[in-house]
């Protein structure tokens, strides 16, 4: 049941304890640096990189591989025709995120993913041409007001998982989780090498809603547990915290665990978050309260899993009980 506009906000801004204060994607602001590239071909000479032509044509490196179905190492050849790509590119800055840019020109950040065809762990490179959708266009300047607040709850579970990870430069690394870090880790996140165990219950409950169609119209991409209010919510798996807050105001208190293997666990209407991102976390670690934020009445656990961006059935996931 949906909550009038007031409960809604009450209960998604000032109910959910803890967590990252200021999202990853509000702390470096976007510089629209867009250019039009028209369509046009390169005859590659002795010495050419595929880096230096992508810089030369505006179009990027990635961009042009993609066009012409290079592969690594991108080995040229003297007398090679290069394809170069039409389209409007946004040049990526030190610390700018998926979603930062996709907000900046308006656009949706999973158009930009499949345009470019970008893929896991989905860290930018400093220096990238981004593709943008044909009708892409600089947001109007201004401070950031309620109404720039809002915006975030158009935001989805996916949009966090691919584009929330800063830009790095091209010879950095990303930080590795910590089992306790001072503060929340504002640099891109090295996932798990890979998923190790199986899942385990977050907590114990009956279910509320299970996975797939509910009402017409209506798709739950989880399971919703009932809960008291104050029950400890436990990770279901080894993994590092990739998200915590509470930017997606259906879900109201928001944690994301990244499993490594393209596995990702997601446990909404949190009323508190007790990690925050980049923090190292083990199958049964508490990483929260349930509660009753984001829209929803009563005092319960939203739980997803999914693989390679994709929803699964927790239930198929989890043990039997």
């Amino acid at each position: 049941m949906l909550l009038d506009s007031f409960d809604f906000e009450r209960r998604t801004l000032t109910d959910v304890v803890g967590g990252d204060a200021r999202p990853t994607w509000t702390l470096k602001p976007v510089a629209t640096n867009a250019v039009q590239i028209a369509a046009g071909s390169y005859t590659v000479r002795p010495g050419d990189t595929l880096r230096a032509i992508g810089e030369m044509s505006g179009a990027g490196s990635e961009a042009i591989a993609l066009e012409n179905d290079l592969t690594p190492p991108f080995t040229l050849r003297a007398g090679q025709l290069l394809l170069i790509p039409a389209g409007l590119y946004h040049r990526v800055g030190t610390g700018e995120t998926g979603i930062g840019i996709a907000r900046a020109y308006g656009a949706d950040w999973g158009e930009i993913i499949t345009i470019n065809a970008l893929a896991e762990p989905y860290i930018l490179r400093v220096g990238q041409r981004l593709r943008l959708p044909s009708d892409a266009r600089p947001a109007p300047p201004g401070p950031v007001n309620v109404g720039a607040r809002a915006a975030a709850f158009t935001l989805d579970i996916d949009d966090i998982v691919t584009g929330s990870q800063p830009a790095l430069a091209e010879a950095a690394r990303p930080t590795t989780g910590s089992a306790a870090p001072r503060q929340p880790v504002t640099t891109a996140i090295a996932a798990p090498a890979r998923f190790a165990g199986r899942f385990e219950w977050p907590l114990n409950g009956p279910i509320l809603a299970r996975f797939g169609p509910l009402a017409p119209g209506k798709v739950s991409d989880g399971i919703n547990i009932a809960a008291a209010a104050g029950t400890q919510i436990r990770a279901a798996a080894d993994g590092v915290v990739a998200y915590a807050g509470d930017q997606i105001g259906v879900y109201g208190g928001l944690i994301l665990i990244n499993h490594g293997g393209g596995w990702v666990s997601a446990y909404g209407h949190a009323a508190r978050i007790d990690v925050q991102r980049g923090q190292a976390v083990r199958s049964g670690d508490v990483i929260g309260r349930a509660g009753a934020t984001g829209q929803v009445q009563t005092s319960q656990l939203h739980f997803q899993l999914r693989k390679n961006r994709i929803p699964v059935d927790p239930m198929k996931q989890l043990p039997p009980r």
